[in-house]
């Protein structure tokens, strides 16, 4: 498996686990930065360390909050979608690179992950 596909993995088994979603923010809202497929991802990570790490890559004022799972699920997802955006999951390495998932990928992953 690949490095992504490796952290997607574990995102989804350890959101199951710990009920909980983390997230960088800044005063003027999340990241959420265009791919090279010309769509822009709304990034999450599975802990508060693999988020921190993000925020000290991309600078910027940002900051780490969470949000319980079955938050992120109902509401947070389903916002993302209908601004047509994708869902990235656990980027990391000194770039904050992985995979990006539609809204319908997520919410399946999320569901096999029971």
């Amino acid at each position: 498996m690949s490095q992504s596909g490796t952290q997607a993995a574990a995102f989804f088994r350890d959101v199951r686990a710990t009920e909980k979603v983390w997230f960088v923010r800044n005063g003027d809202g999340c990241p959420a930065p265009l791919g090279a497929n010309g769509r822009r991802s709304l990034p999450f990570w599975s802990s508060a360390a693999r988020a921190a790490r993000a925020a000290a890559v991309w600078g910027s004022g940002l900051w780490v909050e969470s949000m319980p799972l079955d938050v992120w699920r109902d509401v947070e997802l389903p916002a993302a979608g209908r601004d047509g955006l994708l869902v990235g999951i656990n980027w990391s390495g000194p770039r904050l690179v992985g995979w990006s998932f539609t809204l319908v990928e997520v919410l399946n992953r999320l569901a096999e992950a029971d």
